[in-house]
């Protein structure tokens, strides 16, 4: 069995990072606040000071970070984990990254003998409590072989898309499709309330029918009961969008579902409610619409 080293324990990194605990892996754990690596240290993890003495003791990686610039300081910053990295090591981001970075670095990587796989996932904090995750793989096939029995310990839906960058790109396509979806209930709950109906027995009513969706089910509750606690922060959700409309721009691309949301998502953050959750959104409709909740 393999040391395994996990850098990034925020609300998602955490508890994938005990699920291979509690699936028998040896773990070597880092965390810039002592708290996110406490629970880890319970459960028998080694917590290291630095990425790089991480990477020493590792012979494959889990990233587990916001974005393209704090993956590159993990990896290449003071004391960056690839000075540590020996040749034939796996490097794992389980972030959502650009899939134009993510290439480079694979390229990076590439050249000191180490594989890069991009696994981004979907299903939210309890998702990865529960090791349900659906997990996004770009790679070459056989490092994905290597990761895969990493993957079952964290994950329900695993999928090996496509070579580097595939698993980004599998990531932006589903938050074209969250975004969409979470725009369309928010809108929903919007009308009909402004229509005098309760929104709740229309959320009730289009469960049963072809509406439905897990956005229906879980963010249309949590716009009905204000419960906007976050599963998936509506700035990461932002920054998500800004890398879709990015790359569509880079391929000459119209993504106008895409685009409106991301504005609405802009707005919000904008607002002061970035650290809550993504279903906040109905909160700007409503304001666009002079409706008070």
């Amino acid at each position: 069995m393999s040391a395994l080293g996990f850098i990034g324990l925020g609300v998602m990194g955490q508890p994938m990072a005990l699920n291979l605990c509690k699936a028998g892996q040896r773990l070597n754990v880092f965390a810039r606040n002592p708290a996110q690596s406490a629970p880890l240290r319970e459960a028998g993890a080694a917590v290291l000071d630095s990425p790089v003495a991480v990477a020493k003791a590792s012979a494959i990686l889990f990233v587990n970070v916001s974005d393209d610039a704090a993956l590159e300081a993990v990896l290449f910053g003071p004391d960056g984990a690839a000075n540590g990295l020996a040749a034939s090591a796996i490097v794992v981001d389980m972030g959502t990254t650009s899939p134009t970075y993510t290439r480079h670095l694979a390229s990076r990587l590439g050249e000191r003998g180490i594989e890069l796989i991009d696994a981004p996932v979907s299903g939210g904090e309890a998702g990865a409590i529960a090791g349900t995750l659906s997990i996004m793989a770009g790679g070459t096939e056989a490092a994905f072989q290597r990761v895969l029995p990493l993957f079952q310990a964290i994950g329900g839906n695993i999928v090996h898309v496509g070579a580097s960058g595939a698993g980004q790109i599998a990531k932006a396509c589903n938050q074209i499709v969250v975004s969409a979806a979470l725009l369309g209930v928010a809108e929903a709950l919007t009308f009909a309330a402004r229509q005098g109906v309760d929104a709740g027995k229309v959320r009730q009513a289009l469960l049963g029918g072809s509406a439905y969706s897990k956005i229906l089910e879980i963010h249309g509750q949590r716009m009905l009961e204000r419960n906007f606690k976050p599963g998936f922060k509506a700035r990461l959700h932002q920054k998500d969008l800004g890398i879709v409309l990015a790359e569509a721009q880079q391929a000459g691309m119209a993504l106008p579902a895409t685009a409106l949301a991301a504005q609405l998502m802009n707005a919000l953050v904008g607002s002061g409610g970035g650290e809550q959750d993504s279903a906040a959104l109905v909160e700007m409709l409503e304001q666009l619409n002079r409706i008070t909740p």
